[in-house]
């Protein structure tokens, strides 16, 4: 699909190619691996051509030659060597360039997505550096449904958090650090390698014998008696609440405040918790001269300080530099794999 839309956009003079011209092309360039079976191919294949037939009916009008398509960068940030390729760079009338993206992601790009992106980011620095004019339009072009979603460039502060990134990633990447980080396309081709997915490998690599005696102590065993355990201290902690919901109803209607069991009794009394209006305590105690007294900190407000653009990128990279992992405990999560049945 990105070789289609580049082919439709890299003519040298107007009129850009014609539907068959581009189904042509489609079809030379069509690559038959990777699909399960003939049927399969043959969907993907007609679903191409729809989307096609819409890119170019969209793009036939008002058609403008770009000022560069799919162009490699190969840009220095602070002594990094950065290369990409950029699907294509529009001049717009006001002077300005405009960056388009193409993706098929099965979904529409989000408002936050699309502030988020970093790769949108990044072609923005490079098509500044390269031409030497602002980037006024940022675009990720959804070939799915034929939709530009576009938003405003980023702003200086934005950039310089960008080339932040890139010579700390590639300073991590000179000293060997690569975390292993989830997202929506894992597993990736290395299970074996990754923490979050190397005990699957091993256990279905563990018909070998030879790699069976690899294998930790840690059984599937005692994953799903992990998970079987905590699924009865939910269902405990319901009937818990449930009890205790009648115990307190009963205790409430009854005027009592103790019930007895056989062997066992239960106490109930109304607890209250005190407490100040905030801003009404802050003016009184500030006009007394008392409010410093009372101020305590908080780890969490000095967190958002350090991602507030409103304030110095300096400032924020020293609080930033300030944080420490204080303390650490373990946590389990249990997750239920798709199909299974609780």
């Amino acid at each position: 699909m990105h070789l289609c839309a580049e082919y439709f956009f890299r003519v040298k003079v107007p009129p850009p190619p014609t539907l068959d011209e581009l189904m042509q092309f489609y079809e030379k360039n069509w690559l038959s691996e990777g699909y399960e079976s003939p049927e399969e191919e043959l969907r993907y294949k007609a679903y191409g051509k729809d989307i096609l037939t819409k890119f170019q009916e969209i793009h036939n009008q008002d058609f403008n030659i770009p000022i560069a398509t799919e162009r490699s960068f190969n840009i220095d940030i602070d002594g990094v060597k950065l290369r990409g390729f950029i699907d294509r760079v529009d001049k717009l009338p006001t002077g300005g360039l405009a960056i388009v993206d193409y993706k098929t992601n099965r979904d529409l790009f989000t408002a936050e997505h699309l502030e988020n992106d970093l790769q949108l980011t990044l072609y923005q620095i490079a098509a500044e550096k390269i031409w030497q004019l602002p980037v006024e339009k940022l675009t990720l072009y959804h070939l799915r449904s034929n939709t530009a979603c576009t938003c405003a460039p980023r702003h200086s502060a934005r950039l310089e958090e960008a080339r932040q990134l890139v010579v700390e990633v590639a300073g991590n990447i000179a000293a060997g650090k690569f975390p292993a980080t989830e997202n929506q396309f894992c597993p990736c081709d290395f299970p074996e390698h990754c923490p979050y997915h190397r005990h699957e490998y091993l256990i279905n690599e563990s018909q070998d014998t030879q790699q069976a005696s690899l294998l930790p102590v840690l059984t599937a065993d005692t994953v799903e008696e992990y998970a079987a355990l905590q699924k009865q201290i939910k269902e405990l902690q319901l009937k818990l609440d449930e009890v205790k919901q009648e115990i307190i109803g009963y205790c409430q209607s009854q005027g009592m405040n103790r019930v007895y069991g056989k062997e066992h009794a239960i106490t109930y009394k109304l607890v209250e918790r005190a407490g100040f209006d905030e801003d009404v305590l802050h003016t009184l105690l500030e006009q007394a001269g008392l409010w410093s007294r009372v101020l305590s900190f908080d780890p969490a407000l000095a967190k958002q300080l350090s991602g507030d653009e409103s304030i110095a990128l300096d400032i924020r990279k020293q609080i930033e530099a300030l944080r420490k992992v204080m303390s650490s405990s373990p946590q389990l999560w249990v997750r239920k794999l798709a199909g299974d049945e609780e």
